[in-house]
């Protein structure tokens, strides 16, 4: 792979748009609350499926990272976790019933900060989701981990409940970059920690980065690169950060003065890229990056990467069901969310026995152009003969109005429009969001409004 393919400076300016990362399709935007539990319960029954995911969310932070959009709450006393969990706890043991026929394949622990959590409170929600569903015996799980508030003897606890998969939120190894979004952490721990992870036993462990942040200069980032090579972790997680200060407001603390501008940032991602892929690491989709052997690499390589809520996964096969507040479902044909707030999410476990707030059934419509969004940002590459076969249309009638949206890139080089497949250039890697806009059939009504971050 040519890395300096992706990076043509006047295409990304002339196309660093705002657009949806489509982890869903439809986006969370249009999910409303007409679609009620009895939706829910109807789309478990009409799926297809009978191998789970399963999504727990812990929202409870220590303290608040400036630059973070999350669901969380702020709070150093852990006792607010035995509330939260006891409440998780009855969620579970109300959803579980509806998915006796399933067999869980995926567990993820995201927050928040999962790793909030005591050893006890972790081994007891553990042994409760074992209790309730059924697991596979191939069974990935995994958990997200702030590595500023925890021992190392953690490593040893997850590993024995069964947790092969760590993920470590790192984003900047700087000083003066941390202390501007408050989030100062040991580099030296950090180190430690994941090489003791992994002669513990775990296989997999990946580090998340974020590029655009405050005080961010190629020169100190490239030291953070530097170092998640050194410490030869499997995944990396590279995020653009998406500055909308006027929706979350802890983002006010950061400074327009202090963030990169459009080039700098450009540059920061540029060098993030290009180091990484010169470390041996595959590029996968359009912000992760794997080693070669990783199930990440293979599922590109053959065709079979899937995207939901929680990013890039090999697990496309999978029903999701969300767990705990703001956590999202998406089962059979249909996506679903949870309350978002503590107390509400509180009092819907207790009154209405279920948490659920918002939803989507989706149309026939939705499932097909969520299939060709899905495949173009999975692949760079739609066969429409397959999509003809599986849903008995003709593709270029059936996006007859849509397809004229491609021209602009087309004339651009950047997609190629064929009779029986559209194929994405490697060079349009980095802007296939913006491409997959023109199947997206909501995208007018958010005209104009910044409710999604840029490509840079």
């Amino acid at each position: 792979m040519q890395v300096s393919q992706f990076f043509d400076n006047q295409l990304l300016s002339k196309y660093n748009t705002s657009g949806p990362r489509y982890t869903s399709y439809p986006t969370a935007l249009e999910f409303h609350d007409d679609f009620k539990h009895d939706d829910f319960i109807k789309a478990i029954e009409n799926s297809n499926n009978r191998d789970l995911s399963l999504y727990v969310h812990i929202p409870f932070c220590h303290t608040l990272c400036y630059y973070c959009g999350c669901n969380k709450v702020i709070t150093r006393h852990r006792d607010k976790a035995d509330t939260y969990l006891e409440y998780l706890a009855k969620e579970i043991a109300l959803q579980a019933p509806l998915f006796k026929e399933y067999s869980v394949k995926q567990l993820h622990w995201g927050g928040g900060t999962p790793s909030f959590l005591t050893h006890e409170q972790i081994t007891t929600l553990v042994s409760l989701l074992k209790e309730k569903f059924n697991f596979s015996d191939d069974l990935e799980m995994s958990i997200e981990i702030d590595p500023r508030e925890i021992e190392m003897d953690l490593a040893e606890h997850l590993f024995s409940l069964g947790f092969n998969r760590l993920s470590l939120g790192v984003q900047d190894l700087d000083l003066k970059v941390q202390e501007a979004i408050n989030r100062v952490q040991s580099t030296e721990f950090i180190g430690n920690f994941i090489q003791h992870a992994k002669t513990v036993g775990f296989q997999s462990i990946n580090i998340d980065l974020i590029y655009g942040l405050p005080h961010q200069t190629p020169e100190n980032f490239r030291k953070t690169l530097d170092k998640a090579h050194e410490w030869d972790v499997d995944r990396i997680s590279l995020f653009s950060y998406a500055h909308l200060p006027s929706r979350f407001a802890a983002q006010r603390k950061l400074r327009d003065e202090w963030l990169p501008n459009t080039q700098e940032k450009f540059a920061l991602m540029k060098l993030a890229i290009e180091t990484l892929c010169e470390y041996g690491y595959d590029f996968i989709g359009m912000d992760h990056f794997a080693k070669p052997n990783d199930e990440l690499s293979v599922a590109q390589s053959d065709g079979s990467l899937h995207r939901n809520f929680q990013g890039y996964t090999t697990r496309g096969e999978c029903d999701l069901l969300g767990l705990g507040v703001s956590s999202i479902s998406a089962i059979g044909n249909s996506f679903s969310q949870n309350l978002k707030d503590l107390k509400e999410y509180y009092k819907a476990i207790t009154e209405q026995q279920h948490a659920q707030v918002v939803g989507v059934s989706l149309t026939e419509d939705d499932i097909i152009r969520g299939e060709v969004i899905r495949e173009l940002m999975c692949n760079l590459y739609l066969d429409k003969e397959k999509i003809n076969k599986k849903y008995n249309i003709v593709f270029d009638e059936y996006f007859a109005e849509d397809l004229p949206l491609l021209d602009t890139f087309i004339d651009d080089g950047l997609v190629d429009n064929s009779e029986k497949a559209i194929a994405v250039d490697q060079k349009a890697r980095l802007l296939i969001r913006i491409i997959c806009m023109s199947f997206d059939a909501y995208m007018k009504k958010h005209v104009n409004q910044q409710r999604f971050s840029r490509v840079i």
